[in-house]
């Protein structure tokens, strides 16, 4: 009998058949892998990345991005009267929104990768649903600029308050939608396994 098999079979059938236990081992994984992946950023990962050439080019070329499709949307959208210097949105009487590095929404394409990396679920679908998530994460970067350039103009007293404590935590909610989705539409944990009755 395969007798190192048994165990890794007992938590996947846990896993899969528990109907009580298993979301919260779902959302305890999902917590776990962002606490985690938050710390080592910040700790390190960051600094390691920035060491080579083509991190910063990426990073500087989503600065850019972000920047350009966030003054088009001000400017031919939504008819906003600003000026662009370098990378930085200024509103004529208002004050100025600047697209920085760590606005560039470098750290959570990386925290979405590790998440559906490290997620379980089928690789068939993670090859299109990461680079889909990168897209519309993306776009929330875009709006979220979009928006803040609005505060300057609707709620200036508040802009440093809508920027820290609404902005900000706009990315984990955006990313915790993506992650119910996967786990309701895509995640599969039925891996076959051999019967523990099967003789050596």
């Amino acid at each position: 009998m395969r007798n190192w098999i048994y165990p890794i079979r007992v938590v996947i059938n846990f896993y899969v058949k528990d109907k009580f236990w298993r979301p919260l081992i779902q959302i305890s994984l999902f917590v776990v892998i962002t606490l985690l992946f938050h710390y080592l950023w910040w700790g390190g990962i960051r600094h390691f990345l920035t060491q080579f050439s083509w991190f910063e080019y990426f990073r500087q070329m989503m600065v850019s991005l972000v920047f350009t499709m966030s003054a088009w949307m001000n400017e031919y959208i939504l008819g906003l009267d600003i000026v662009r210097q370098g990378t930085t949105i200024i509103v004529p009487g208002h004050g100025f929104v600047e697209v920085v590095e760590d606005c560039s929404g470098t750290k959570q394409f990386y925290q979405i990768l590790v998440l559906f990396v490290l997620f379980p679920g089928p690789w068939r679908h993670k090859l299109w649903y990461i680079p889909a998530s990168f897209i519309i994460m993306h776009f929330t970067n875009v709006m979220r600029i979009v928006f803040l350039t609005l505060t300057l103009i609707w709620f200036p007293d508040e802009w440093d308050f809508i920027h820290l404590y609404v902005m900000r935590p706009m990315f984990y909610v955006v990313i915790f939608m993506l992650w119910i989705i996967w786990v309701e539409k895509f995640e599969n944990p039925r891996y076959p396994f051999p019967s523990t009755n099967e003789n050596t």
